[in-house]
């Protein structure tokens, strides 16, 4: 087998090796037709963060979940696969208890509401997105004075949070109350970048000296989990209150889980349903979810594999360049070389190779997003298509 170089990975017009140095062994098959959660049109997406299925496809992997055990619908978010997903929630998260919310923006503001009390401050990174994208829900709902830190950062420091209160407490005339610290990580306006643990364990070590809760958007706390080698559960330990997306990679339409003490979850039903949360149905989405929770790990693993070993090899070549962001998750940032025309590329692996990514800007550079739409394809076919696509 033929190992690709810098000088002959576009020479040939025909297929690519693969070098001996990036075995598939270990990876998920290719055989793509025995996974019942794929859709039937298989297409590689390099965006977002999962498989977001067509109403089809939803339907179908629902029906292949059902054949292996029944769904059991609940009522108002009580019993059956509502029920079953919360406590395998709680289990994953190490909390006591866990519970079914319609929205992410729904899990955020209660958990933090209720941490919070009567103390009226919150620290939040100025990038998260309970500051920026959730409608001043916080102030204009709840009361509540979102303080945030290291505008147009991935995150703050322990240290700016220390220095920070310090200085509040003389600069201003009143003391309102530091009701909680939110943490999102990954953040999706740093493009998925990461909070360190280390980072994580100085600001809970500096919160539980002054008595201060601890909530997590977690959102696509698997992603940061996958490339951090950090376990779901290690996160966790670190918060109060632990918020996970139920869309964003496990397949449902919507639908969010709050995970936390009793004392703190206990609280929740009142409250979703007086914020207008309470749905009579919320077994699809449960379903769904709890369907494909199992193996999410290891779909993740395969996937980041398979990104590395495509992008090492692709990386051989002079015309395209893909690589990992500082302190990133699952999106690299893709450059090409200036005679390439990224128009005509990117048009080119949609239309016959049904590889979706964002079209390359003035200057030929994109964000693409490894996810487990990757496997969909043998990396022999990726390699192969993108080497054409080039080629083009």
């Amino acid at each position: 087998m033929p190992i690709i170089n810098r000088r002959n990975f576009l020479r040939s017009s025909g297929s690519f090796a693969i070098p001996a140095v990036f075995p598939l062994s270990g990876l998920i098959s290719n055989d793509t037709s025995v996974r019942s959660d794929w859709p039937a049109k298989l297409i590689v997406k390099f965006f977002g963060d999962g498989e977001m299925y067509e109403p089809t496809d939803y339907i179908r992997v629902l029906q292949e979940a059902d054949k292996t055990t029944a769904i059991v619908k609940d009522r108002y978010g009580v019993g059956g696969v509502v029920e079953a997903l919360e406590k395998k929630f709680a289990d994953i998260t190490g909390k006591e208890k866990a519970i079914f919310m319609p929205s992410g923006t729904m899990a955020n503001q209660l958990a933090i509401a209720v941490l919070s009390g009567n103390k009226s401050k919150v620290f939040v990174q100025e990038t998260s997105h309970v500051f920026r994208d959730e409608a001043d829900a916080a102030q204009s709902v709840f009361q509540k004075r979102l303080i945030p830190l290291a505008k147009n950062e991935t995150h703050f420091t322990a240290d700016e949070l220390k220095k920070t209160i310090e200085e509040m407490s003389t600069a201003e005339a009143f003391d309102t109350g530091i009701g909680a610290v939110s943490i999102e990580n990954p953040v999706r306006r740093s493009d998925g970048r990461m909070v360190s643990l280390d980072e994580i364990k100085a600001i809970r070590n500096y919160c539980i000296t002054k008595k201060i809760p601890m909530h997590l958007d977690g959102a696509r706390l698997y992603v940061a989990s996958a490339w951090s080698g950090v376990s779901i559960k290690e996160y966790s330990q670190y918060f109060d209150t632990v918020y996970i997306s139920l869309y964003k990679y496990l397949g449902a339409t919507a639908g969010a889980i709050l995970c936390g003490n009793a004392t703190i979850i206990d609280q929740m039903t009142h409250l979703i349903k007086t914020h207008g949360g309470s749905m009579y149905g919320n077994w699809t989405n449960a379903a769904m979810a709890l369907h494909r929770l199992e193996g999410v790990e290891e779909r993740f693993k395969a996937a980041k594999e398979r990104g590395e070993q495509l992008f090492k090899t692709l990386n051989l070549s002079n015309h395209i360049r893909i690589e990992p962001l500082n302190q990133g998750t699952n999106i690299y940032r893709l450059t090409l070389a200036k005679n390439i025309n990224g128009t005509a590329f990117q048009t080119k692996l949609n239309q016959q190779f049904n590889i979706r990514l964002a079209r390359p800007d003035t200057n030929n550079q994109s964000l693409i997003n490894v996810n487990e739409t990757i496997l969909y394809q043998s990396l022999n076919d990726l390699v192969n298509a993108f080497g054409k696509a080039l080629k083009s």
